[in-house]
């Protein structure tokens, strides 16, 4: 498989969404996020977000949203006239309904209101994903020291958000690492961290043509993937999130043979 490049422009500003991100994030208040680290719960699959009292301050989404505007306009001026109708839309209603329905993954609600307000469809859920995560990198950094493995098939212990996204850091140990919040953890190095699979036999790695540092773990029962990058070999490590998004050809290689971001359990008689 050949090797697919992500262009400069989109990586400029991807890294431009998470500079601000780390910005918006060192903004806050300690009192933002309240959780409770329960480790019978944890062991049972429930993200700490299910335990955590947010405080979130309104004004500041809806302000972050506008800078996120500017961005995207500043790297791509044809896209003005898709966000301009946002300034018109926000106000602190829609920005609670949009955290609200962010923390819960419910992309069927921002299809509608992307349909309702004669938007693109991935602008509410874009807007609403990249301007909450500031507040769940808070949580992450908070709890990461309670933070030692994960429950497979139920994502990321702190948020929730499916695994999709492992690093071979020193003496080649798999980390796994959320790119929605950052929080990572040790995984095991011949396992799929959707399904629990251990059989050797079972798990695959697609390899990228010209990518040394780039694999696919594909597992064969749940058809789950996960992509795993060689973090050794950078001399400045990025971010989980810029990885993420600089590697999203991965993504793409995988689904087209077939497998999915999200496992799932196969039926066998």
């Amino acid at each position: 498989m050949k090797k697919s490049v992500v262009n400069k422009e989109y990586q400029n500003l991807n890294k431009t969404i998470v500079d601000l991100q780390e910005k918006w994030k060192n903004s806050l208040r300690e009192e933002a996020v309240l959780p409770k680290v329960d480790k019978a719960a944890l062991d049972a699959g429930v993200p700490v977000i299910a335990l955590t009292d947010f405080h979130f301050d309104i004004s500041l989404f809806l302000q972050w949203i506008e800078e996120v505007v500017e961005a995207i306009i500043a790297s791509n001026g044809e896209l003005a006239v898709k966000l301009d109708k946002l300034s018109d839309i926000m106000n602190e209603e829609v920005g609670l309904r949009w955290i609200q329905e962010a923390l819960a993954f419910n992309q069927a609600y921002f299809t509608e209101f992307a349909e309702e307000k004669d938007l693109e469809e991935w602008i509410p859920s874009y807007f609403a994903e990249t301007a909450v995560r500031p507040y769940l990198q808070l949580l992450a950094e908070s709890v990461q020291d309670r933070i030692e493995y994960a429950v497979p098939d139920e994502g990321c212990p702190v948020c929730g958000e499916p695994v999709r996204l492992a690093a071979l850091e020193e003496e080649g140990k798999k980390v796994v690492h959320c790119p929605r919040c950052l929080a990572h953890w040790q995984g095991k190095r011949l396992e799929c961290d959707h399904c629990g699979n251990d059989d050797h036999q079972k798990l695959k790695f697609l390899t990228i043509e010209g990518d040394a540092i780039s694999q696919i773990q594909v597992c064969e029962v749940c058809n789950g993937y996960m992509k795993v990058i060689d973090t050794r070999q950078y001399i400045t490590k990025p971010s989980a999130a810029q990885i993420d998004l600089d590697t999203i050809h991965l993504d793409f290689v995988a689904q087209q043979n077939g497998y999915r971001a999200v496992g799932e359990k196969k039926i066998t008689n």
